[in-house]
């Protein structure tokens, strides 16, 4: 698959999985903030907890679920670049935590989206 085919299909991905955490009541607060550790896909507010999501989207569980290519590395990048946001925002929330959304297109049908919480 082309990186230009990569990046819409993941873009596509973290659309999806922002209209999945809305519906539950979240609130986004931003998207694809980017600081000397990587990415963060989706910042969301829930209640009082603020949420760093990483999302993984996939057209097949082929090369493994989106789960699953959350590595121990991943995790420990993700907490740092959450930092990073916290301190940014000069935000201190009663919480927080880290999901991974998984969002899979299949051949036919709408998304299938799966969330983790509390991964890292």
């Amino acid at each position: 698959m082309s990186q230009a085919r990569n990046d819409a299909l993941g873009r596509y991905g973290e659309q999806v999985a922002a209209r999945h955490l809305e519906s539950l009541g979240m609130t986004i607060l931003e998207r694809r903030w980017t600081c000397r550790w990587g990415e963060l896909d989706l910042v969301a507010r829930d209640g009082d907890t603020i949420v760093f999501c990483e999302v993984k989207t996939r057209t097949s569980s082929r090369h493994g679920t989106g789960f699953e290519s959350v590595s121990a590395r991943k995790a420990a990048r993700l907490r740092r670049a959450a930092s990073a946001w916290l301190q940014a925002q000069e935000a201190e929330p009663a919480a927080v935590r880290i999901d991974v959304v998984s969002v899979r297109i299949p051949r036919r049908g709408g998304p299938v989206v799966e969330r983790m919480g509390g991964v890292a």
